[in-house]
């Protein structure tokens, strides 16, 4: 397994590390704590700081054989820099549907052309600030073009190996959330 690098000018939020990076910032839309447009749009940055509910677009990419998709977020990345992470995706975009920004977030960070598939939302309170994700589900290739800018590193890791990766790498505060209730969803649907 590779290993994690050092996290440096950093501010701690719980176990993980933020950085303050100079980089621009995304509008958002405040909801409410029913994941209702309040028609206020705010950047991210200011809901990140006030506390502000908002929306963010994941999604869980497995490949053909049922491995899931791992990879290491850039060091250049204010939000968890070198964490690991299970999902792909980000906030979502004014006026877009969770979907349309998981759909997005996938071109942007893999190269990836595909629509996901929307499993369930929840109110997360992990992480920086609370937000409501809405978790995909994509099959995609095995081969993806993923942006240095976004992603240090990635590969396909089969559920007993990614279980013993979240315990012995450093991931993402949403990774541990959305994967537990995503392997739960999974197991109700089946």
């Amino acid at each position: 397994m590779p290993l994690l690098p050092g996290l440096s000018a950093s501010t701690p939020v719980g176990s993980a590390k933020v950085c303050v990076v100079d980089e621009p910032d995304e509008l958002v839309e405040r909801v409410d704590d029913q994941d209702r447009v309040l028609g206020m749009v705010v950047s991210r940055r200011q809901a990140t700081q006030e506390g502000w509910l908002h929306r963010v677009a994941v999604t869980v990419c497995r490949d053909e054989r049922g491995r899931i998709l791992v990879h290491r977020r850039s060091e250049r990345l204010s939000r968890f820099p070198g964490l690991y992470e299970v999902e792909v995706g980000g906030a979502v975009d004014v006026g877009e549907s969770y979907e349309q920004a998981a759909a997005r977030e996938l071109t942007e960070e893999l190269g990836l052309r595909v629509l996901p598939r929307l499993l369930f939302t929840f109110l997360n309170r992990s992480g920086v600030s609370p937000h409501w994700l809405g978790v995909h589900e994509a099959v995609v290739p095995d081969t993806v073009a993923a942006d240095p800018d976004e992603v240090a590193w990635h590969g396909w890791l089969t559920e007993p190996e990614l279980r013993s990766a979240l315990l012995e790498w450093r991931f993402t505060p949403d990774s541990h959330e959305a994967f537990s209730r995503y392997l739960a969803f999974r197991t109700a649907q089946s």
